[in-house]
């Protein structure tokens, strides 16, 4: 498994310098945090994505509902890091996902904050309520096509004042170019 790991983060690496890419920021130590990553206004975002997490050698998770949890479809979901979201159990899906970090050391979650590939003016809160309940920091990650550069932006420990909070975080977008930039906003 080791050797696998190493010559994926090689590949990966080897993508990303043919595509001209670069890469910013440290991956984080904590064992738990929610990472969101904006701008995500194509579904190029997903494999820019599970390219740059082979490169710099991390795994992270996302939620996918659990009706795709079925033979064979479920390998290729556990393959990409999913985990299963009852969208009808009695529990949302943000304590839903406070239990899972409950149950687990180390966990990454990955969520876009837009909820949506298209414009969309206002954010979705679920990840900032799952890290205020599950007491883990957010990290900002990025995919900035202009640029050409992806990764974390920095740490932000929600203080409860989501209002305030979602403020600061959207600044730190400012200026960053999603595939399609018209479809990325941020309140200004």
């Amino acid at each position: 498994m080791k050797l696998f790991n190493i010559l994926l983060q090689w590949y990966g690496k080897a993508i990303l310098k043919i595509l001209g890419w670069k890469t910013m920021g440290t991956v984080p130590s904590d064992p738990k945090y929610v990472m969101i990553v904006a701008p995500h206004t194509s579904i190029a975002d997903m494999f820019m994505g599970k390219i740059y997490s082979w490169a710099v050698g991390f795994r992270s998770k996302i939620m996918i509902k659990k009706e795709f949890f079925v033979f064979p479809v479920n390998l290729f979901i556990k393959l990409l890091g999913g985990i299963p979201i009852d969208r009808k159990h009695a529990k949302n899906t943000v304590d839903q996902m406070v239990d899972v970090f409950a149950e687990r050391k180390k966990l990454i979650l990955s969520i876009t904050p837009e909820g949506t590939r298209a414009r969309n003016r206002k954010w979705k809160t679920g990840f900032y309520r799952i890290a205020v309940k599950s007491n883990i920091p957010i990290y900002l990650t990025t995919i900035d096509y202009q640029n050409k550069t992806l990764g974390f932006l920095c740490k932000f420990v929600p203080t409860g004042d989501f209002d305030t909070d979602i403020k600061i975080i959207q600044q730190k977008y400012k200026g960053i170019k999603g595939y399609h930039p018209n479809k990325f906003t941020i309140n200004e």
